[in-house]
């Protein structure tokens, strides 16, 4: 399996820029702070650029500063700009975008709540922001994410982000052959905070959700009916084991004894699906923070905090090329997650990553980089880099 060589510096969505003013931009702004100025992001380049209205137009050129964009002028905003979404992004212009008037994030929508009610309009916009992170990531790292309704009929996702009426149980969050539903309570605070008190869980985030459902989404677009099916097995286990069974079984007894040493999570135990889901989900966490705290100039210092012993022994394939800078990768994580912890401890806050990742777990987490840096490369030679100007 081939994979990058330098997985330290991961292709995924910078989360800040800086505006021609000087002052600093957030993945979620849509006005710079400092100047006023509008400002839109460019999936194609990963960033935040201030924007300037064309002419008698609805459309936009970047600044200056971003000289290299092309087209140079002629942006759209996403259609759900307006909307309690408030979407930031920007589509390119036509003819290079059929996606109509939503850009790649907002077009994954096959259902969304009823926004004339202000509550679920709300938590509609915490759920958009959440996937955006999301999906600026998973187009970073170069895997595919097409829309089901459009684009990809057969392989495509699609988010069906759904409220209970009065009476009716509540929305299960899962995934089903590419349909991802996410029940929209989950964006109040206080539910969820209830529900991962009730059901025992260290972190429950929406951001966690997404990517925990879509990894199971990219199991069946990276490893089902692959040459890595086998292996993946004998890493996470046969996920054609009985769920139902797996799940009554976690319910009656918990998770089985000593399951820290060899998962990520509690709940990665109940099923070698979930193994892979969560581990997946985990795996995202650290390229993102990763990338982001580069971004925004958090040094990693060697002597701060003890990394741990993980080595090349640890490995799914220690022969890999990029063994030894995937250790690197995990260990950097370790430091910047400790310093994170402690930081947090400083405010009174709980852990910033309240897990403690096992040996175990070190080859799972490599398998799922070789996976994804695979699919990767070959979506590169069949199509030339995924990141060119001009998509959105």
């Amino acid at each position: 399996m081939q994979a990058d060589p330098r997985p330290e510096s991961p292709r995924a969505a910078p989360r800040a820029s800086r505006c021609a003013c000087g002052h600093q931009l957030f993945f979620d702004d849509g006005r710079c702070p400092g100047c006023g100025q509008p400002v839109g992001y460019l999936l194609a380049h990963r960033a935040l650029y201030r924007l300037r209205r064309d002419a008698g137009t609805d459309t936009w050129t970047p600044d200056a500063a971003a000289a290299a964009v092309h087209p140079p002028s002629g942006w759209r905003r996403c259609a759900n700009h307006d909307s309690p979404a408030a979407c930031n992004w920007l589509i390119a212009p036509a003819p290079t975008a059929p996606s109509g008037t939503l850009c790649r994030a907002c077009r994954l929508n096959r259902t969304i709540p009823d926004l004339s009610q202000d509550r679920l309009a709300l938590l509609w916009s915490r759920m958009e922001r959440a996937k955006r992170r999301v999906v600026s990531q998973l187009v970073g790292l170069g895997l595919p994410v097409a829309d089901r309704v459009a684009e990809d009929p057969a392989h495509g996702i699609a988010f069906d982000f759904l409220s209970a009426l009065p009476g009716q149980a509540p929305v299960s969050t899962g995934h089903a052959d590419g349909i991802v539903t996410v029940d929209v309570e989950e964006a109040d605070d206080a539910v969820r905070e209830r529900t991962r008190e009730a059901m025992g869980e260290p972190y429950r985030t929406l951001v966690g959700h997404f990517r925990h459902e879509l990894g199971h989404y990219y199991w069946a677009r990276l490893i089902q009916g692959s040459d890595l099916e086998a292996p993946c097995r004998q890493v996470f286990g046969d996920e054609r084991a009985d769920y139902r069974a797996a799940l009554e079984a976690n319910r009656a007894h918990g998770p089985p004894p000593g399951w820290s040493r060899s998962h990520v999570s509690a709940y990665a135990s109940v099923h070698p699906a979930e193994d892979w889901a969560e581990s997946w989900a985990h795996y995202l966490h650290m390229r993102d923070t990763l990338e982001t705290a580069g971004r925004v100039g958090i040094v990693d210092d060697p002597l701060a905090i003890d990394a741990g012993p993980f080595g090349a022994d640890d490995l799914w394939d220690p022969r890999a090329p990029d063994a030894h800078d995937f250790v690197a990768m995990v260990r950097r994580w370790q430091r910047l997650v400790g310093a994170m912890n402690e930081m947090s401890h400083a405010m009174g806050q709980p852990d910033f990553y309240p897990f403690a990742l096992p040996h175990a777990a070190l080859a799972k987490l490599q398998f799922i980089h070789g996976a994804i840096e695979r699919a990767r490369h070959a979506a590169a030679s069949r199509a030339g880099d995924a990141t060119d100007a001009g998509t959105d």
